[in-house]
């Protein structure tokens, strides 16, 4: 199988697509033919050895990806091969074909597409993570979204007000105010135009904020505790300014807020610990939730991008530039493809 495999941090030659070994496929393994991979910013920092995972070298990027299932170990009693899934993975998502553990595949309802499925596991899982259960979003809360107009912030728009919020979205342009306004933010902020405190501040009546998503960290988190609410909820969900921020406490002390971490590969079963009791069938009724708001129109991934797996640079200078709106994607596979070559794909 054809897949992207860096063999050195941080040397954009060192990063080339080549033909490897199909993954072995273990007990409770479900080997899937990839029609979609997610490319996000952490891809990015992965690539250049700076994302707080490292893996070890060579490696393939990719923790999301959409598909049909090819194989399955003897012990999955959930999926059959042709069965259309998507899945989140700790890494090898570029590449044609990859084995997942039965535990973080999903099943996606008819009619939705691969490009739209990739973002389930992983961006919206994320968002339903951090605002149901860390921050404990209630109805007609106040959340402001950073970095609003990309995966991971439209994803948090989106299941913020399937959860009854009232969203100002974070942005730098006016193209992305347009399409945070697509997808359901109440108001919006273009820091790049009037102090992003000022405006917030004047949006609630200069209360702040209950809850802050913050995949961007650096300057938006020190934003952030200028315009949260007394008891509000901070989430840390990334760095993708390049900057960790460092946590006042004497703020957090004086203001009464909590500053929150979520890191979703816990629930998924790849944190350091092992995971709680339960955590899995929690993942699949949120999962089951997510399904249900998309099939309601409510939530609605949007496709800033499609690749082929060769022009995979090009995905990644896209997300780069920071001019992305949505998700972009990399389409290794075909479902025309795997149904042509049933003798290599299945």
């Amino acid at each position: 199988m054809r897949a992207v495999v860096c063999r050195q941090f941080g040397v954009d030659a060192a990063v080339q697509v080549e033909t490897l070994p199909v993954p072995t496929l273990d007990d409770d393994g479900v080997r899937i033919g990839v029609c979609a991979c997610g490319a996000s910013f952490a891809n990015l920092l992965v690539l250049a050895g700076t994302h707080q995972n490292k893996p070890e070298l060579p490696f393939t990027p990719g923790t999301e990806v959409s598909g049909v299932v090819l194989a399955c170990g003897p012990g999955v009693s959930l999926f059959k091969p042709g069965d259309r899934v998507t899945a989140g993975i700790r890494r090898g998502g570029f590449a044609e074909q990859i084995v997942s553990p039965q535990r973080t595949v999903f099943a996606i309802p008819a009619g939705m597409d691969h490009d739209s499925a990739v973002s389930f596991p992983v961006i919206y899982g994320t968002a339903y993570g951090a605002l149901k259960w860390r921050a404990r979003l209630a109805p007609g809360e106040t959340v402001l979204v950073h970095g609003a107009a990309g995966g991971s912030g439209m994803g948090a728009i989106e299941v913020a007000k399937c959860l009854g919020a009232r969203v100002i979205a974070s942005v730098s342009s006016e193209a992305k105010a347009a399409a945070c306004r697509r997808h359901g933010a109440d108001d919006v902020v273009n820091h790049r135009e009037q102090p992003l405190r000022e405006a917030v501040l004047a949006l609630t009546r200069w209360r702040g904020v209950d809850v802050v998503f913050d995949p961007v960290g650096g300057e938006a988190f020190a934003e952030s505790l200028r315009c949260i609410a007394p008891e509000g909820r901070l989430i840390s969900i990334g760095f993708a300014s390049g900057s960790i921020p460092q946590v006042p406490a004497n703020i957090v002390l004086v203001k009464n807020f909590d500053v929150i971490g979520i890191y979703w590969g816990q629930y998924m079963g790849w944190g350091r610990l092992p995971s709680l009791p339960g955590e899995e069938d929690r993942v699949r009724g949120a999962m089951a939730e997510m399904f249900g708001w998309w099939s309601q129109g409510r939530l609605r991934p949007e496709t800033y991008a499609a690749y082929p797996l060769d022009e995979f640079r090009a995905a990644l200078a896209a997300l780069s530039a920071r001019e992305v709106i949505g998700r972009v994607v990399l389409n290794p596979l075909t479902e025309a493809q795997m149904a042509q070559q049933p003798g290599i794909f299945g």
